[in-house]
């Protein structure tokens, strides 16, 4: 196990095995791990909870417009 593996690490899938739920699950555990940084963070004093409310929703954002391509993608 390297050091990205023990920081990031990946649960299995167990979902339709489709290479879009596969990317979605991945961005979906990505954004998990950083929510769980960012509120650790905030939670240790080490950043304002506006800055944390922020780089969260900036994240959120970002799942949605994944979500989105990926949907589109399999509509196509």
């Amino acid at each position: 196990m390297n050091h990205h593996e023990f920081i990031f690490p990946q649960s299995s899938y167990y979902g339709k095995g489709t290479p879009e739920n596969i990317a979605f699950n991945e961005k979906l555990q990505e954004f998990s791990h950083k929510v769980n940084y960012i509120s650790g963070l905030q939670t240790a004093g080490k950043i304002p909870a506006r800055l944390a409310y922020l780089q969260v929703q900036e994240l959120w954002q970002e799942l949605k417009q994944t979500k989105q391509k990926l949907d589109s993608a399999k509509k196509a």
